[in-house]
């Protein structure tokens, strides 16, 4: 997507590079609404003839319940796209099922028409099984990076401590997997990639990884300051961040949404986010900017953030993403971000 390609770190193979951008793959799983298979055939095309080199896409089973793996894979098939042209990365840990209810089990309301649900299986066996799963959904195209998705929330659900340690022990086996998978040649790096930062700083502590992907954690809203000393010990060890759902959930640029809940401005947490994004937009007005130009030039300005993932749902916001990527933001907005209490003015953006 850009001729400025990152190398990852020293542990992982030299051939492997990621574009400070890549492309995040949920709304191929109907996040929020529905799209024909053509559309988002359009879409991935669109990513392919943008992309210099080689086209990273990120993906998840957990994105409608493997839809998103499926399409992906069908569209490169259909475009004939040489698979040592595209980069897959798949965050391993959720598995389709048969769907026996009206609507998925897992985030109800947020994935749309499907025709699959998916459960977590977090542990040695059930990582390769997802693996399997999703190289078998993906058609011709292999995964190259893993990582396990969500590990957060397998440990939130935990029912006591006794519980949490099992199953933070199913993290550690699960990763044991991965391990194994780069040792036999079968894919080239081991990552993660979760909502909680603070289970990735506890991961990282027990798992040498080579690189890692935080959600929702480092956005224009928000960014607390010791996530971003978090990010810059991972830069210290050389361990690359690429930084996705910068939008909050696509409410930093209108959705109704924030980090996949609806936003209820009958409740006074939520007008204090819609007040926040009312001063926001309104601030990106007088200087002329594109609120997600602004969330995508702060999400970058932190060490260790190596790449941007972005996602849409509209093909001609293909090339506006990319576009974002040289966007610059004036110090003037930063200071009257500050000033009005927008951001924290203890970063120093």
């Amino acid at each position: 997507m850009s001729s400025k390609l990152l190398k990852m770190t020293d542990n992982l193979n030299a051939s492997v590079q990621i574009p400070n951008i890549v492309f995040g793959t949920s709304g191929l799983g109907n996040l929020y609404q529905s799209q024909s298979f053509e559309s988002k055939k359009e879409i991935i095309k669109a990513v392919i003839e943008h992309s210099r080199g080689i086209a990273f896409f990120d993906t998840a089973g957990k994105y409608g319940a493997g839809l998103a793996l499926e399409v992906l894979g069908q569209s490169l098939s259909e475009l004939n796209i040489d698979p040592p042209k595209v980069v897959i990365s798949n965050k391993l840990g959720w598995f389709r099922t048969e769907l026996l209810s009206p609507e998925p089990t897992f985030e109800p309301g947020v994935w749309k028409d499907l025709k699959y649900d998916a459960i977590q299986k977090i542990s040695y066996q059930g990582i390769l099984e997802c693996f399997e799963q999703g190289n078998c959904l993906l058609g011709k195209y292999n995964t190259e990076f893993v990582s396990v998705h969500d590990p957060d929330e397998y440990l939130s659900a935990a029912k006591n401590t006794e519980d949490y340690h099992k199953r933070y022990d199913d993290v550690l086996e699960a990763y044991r997997a991965l391990k194994e998978l780069k040792a036999a040649g079968r894919v080239k790096a081991v990552g993660i990639g979760a909502k909680d930062w603070k289970i990735i700083e506890k991961i990282c502590a027990d798992v040498d990884l080579d690189w890692v992907m935080i959600a929702n954690s480092l956005t224009v809203h928000s960014h607390p300051n010791d996530l971003v000393e978090f990010l810059s010990l991972l830069n210290k060890k050389n361990i690359p961040v690429i930084n996705s759902a910068i939008f909050n959930g696509g409410f930093l640029i209108g959705s109704d949404f924030y980090n996949y809940r609806f936003v209820d401005g009958s409740k006074s947490a939520d007008r204090a986010l819609l007040k926040w994004r009312e001063d926001f937009f309104e601030l990106c007005k007088k200087f002329h900017l594109l609120p997600a130009e602004v969330c995508y030039n702060f999400s970058t300005r932190f060490p260790g953030i190596k790449s941007i993932a972005m996602s849409t749902s509209k093909v001609e916001k293909v090339a506006v993403n990319i576009a974002m990527a040289s966007a610059e933001v004036p110090n003037e907005f930063w200071e009257e971000m500050e000033r009005i209490g927008l951001i924290n003015n203890k970063l120093k953006v």
